[in-house]
């Protein structure tokens, strides 16, 4: 089988030819072209097009080619199950849906950095997904300080003063340094960091995870972070003449399709019709 999708791949296009080789065909091939070459190009190579919109093989409301894959020929692989829902949070900048989906996106980011060859770039990622699945098969219950009583005592104390550490019913003076980080780097399309932006804070990463949505409308970082990029996506489709390329490279979404699904998600309708409907 050949299987064909947009060049520079990161999670899903990665994660899902494991998946394949893992499961469905140890034989396939995998084909990377430019997204708009991909659907002519299937049909030339009597390829299957996946991960891009209008095919088969691609996201469905908030699961993506990978879960499709999964329900498509019938995976029951308890480890699978596991993988597909740090697939799905890290394709889809939703880490509050697994812990390691944060983890996941820096390796593969990293790895997209590192190797420009998309080919060279596959099977590094092989790799990478052999391991995983090879945690999440036999490591999954064990804690890195599960075999180290003092470390874990220490840990435990930590949290334990942070615990106490709580401030009854006052909001933190963090809470307007941290809107003020997330609405500057949003104006200037930064990557956003929630380790990085702890330090700035000099807070701890998980107690500012924990602690964010009692400040930040019930919301936790990464769905705050997408309602902002939507406000301000709305704003530049009622208010300027950008393209809908330029509008989702300008608040911060790593493609079109991506920006698309979660417009949809965030307004029942995709950017386009939104666009149609603003101009009556």
């Amino acid at each position: 089988m050949k299987w064909i999708t947009r060049e520079r791949p990161k999670i899903d296009r990665i994660a899902c030819p494991w998946l394949i080789r893992k499961f469905v065909d140890r034989e396939a091939e995998f084909i990377y072209v430019p997204f708009n070459d991909v659907l002519t190009k299937a049909k030339e190579l009597d390829a299957i097009p996946f991960d891009i919109p209008e095919v088969e093989f691609t996201h469905y409301n908030e699961e993506c080619t990978f879960d499709y894959i999964v329900k498509k020929y019938e995976i029951k692989d308890p480890a699978v199950k596991i993988i597909a829902g740090i697939v799905r949070g890290a394709d889809t900048d939703r880490h509050e849906i697994a812990k390691e989906s944060a983890g996941l996106w820096a390796i593969s980011a990293g790895l997209a950095h590192n190797i420009k060859d998309d080919y060279e770039l596959l099977e590094t990622g092989m790799i990478l997904y052999d391991a995983l699945y090879s945690w999440a098969t036999h490591l999954y219950q064990q804690n890195h300080l599960q075999n180290s009583p003092f470390e874990k005592l220490l840990h435990e104390v930590y949290n334990k003063f942070l615990k106490d550490k709580k401030s009854a019913g006052k909001t933190p003076s963090w809470v307007k340094d941290l809107k003020n980080i997330i609405q500057d780097q949003i104006d200037a399309q930064f990557t956003f960091d929630l380790k990085k932006i702890s330090n700035e804070l000099d807070l701890n990463p998980s107690y500012l995870s924990r602690e964010f949505s009692k400040h930040f409308e019930d919301l936790n970082f990464g769905d705050y972070v997408r309602k902002l990029r939507i406000e301000k996506a709305i704003h530049l489709i009622e208010n300027s003449s950008h393209n809908l390329t330029e509008i989702a490279y300008m608040t911060g979404f790593s493609d079109q399709s991506h920006f698309t699904r979660i417009f949809k998600l965030h307004t029942g309708k995709n950017p386009s019709s939104y666009r149609k409907k603003a101009k009556k």
